[in-house]
């Protein structure tokens, strides 16, 4: 019953961290990655799809990608995607190909960027830290129940507390990159 609660706690903060590793995909960097464009959504015969489902998007270069789309009517439908997107991208196009150009990052904007990934960092740390407390409540109910002892009860907490301090690092960790990333020029 304990390793249950536990189990399922550590599941629960593990997609917490991925979670997390999705934000910090967004968070762009002055550098060209196709995970940028992961969130965005492409209109494909009436239903949206994700761009990697209906073209090829490589790195060209360090601050360039390129969009090669498998059917020629759909080179409007991601450019119109990528403009739409809140990821401040202007895609230009070529014949066939998109290109989509990364702006370099002002001292500004990488301020905000930090910003941005601190605050998702301390989401992420939040959300471990409630899966802690849930998993706590469970074990005193158990123990209120009578179904468990105070030294199992003690013992489920010390594992859950050693499970939050690992997953909050991981956060941490993530961010601390995330920063670096960020202020590389």
């Amino acid at each position: 019953m304990i390793n249950a609660i536990i189990s399922d706690a550590e599941g629960r903060m593990k997609k917490s961290v991925e979670a997390l590793v999705e934000h910090f995909k967004k968070i762009r960097t002055g550098r060209a990655t196709p995970a940028i464009l992961d969130s965005v959504q492409v209109s494909y015969y009436g239903s949206m799809m994700p761009i990697q489902q209906v073209a090829n998007v490589n790195v060209e270069d360090a601050r360039t990608l390129t969009i090669i789309p498998w059917e020629k009517k759909m080179v409007p439908e991601i450019e119109k995607a990528i403009m739409k997107s809140d990821l401040g991208l202007n895609p230009s196009t070529t014949g066939d190909v998109i290109r989509v150009p990364m702006p370099a990052l002002t001292e500004e904007t990488r301020k905000g960027y930090i910003r941005q990934a601190r605050q998702e960092a301390e989401n992420g740390r939040v959300a471990v830290r409630n899966i802690r407390r849930d998993a706590n409540g469970e074990f005193k109910n158990l123990l209120k129940e009578k179904e468990i002892t105070e030294d199992e009860n003690r013992r489920g907490e010390d594992q859950i507390q050693k499970l939050t301090d690992k997953y909050v690092g991981e956060v941490d960790q993530l961010l601390t990159q995330k920063e670096a990333d960020l202020m590389e020029i």
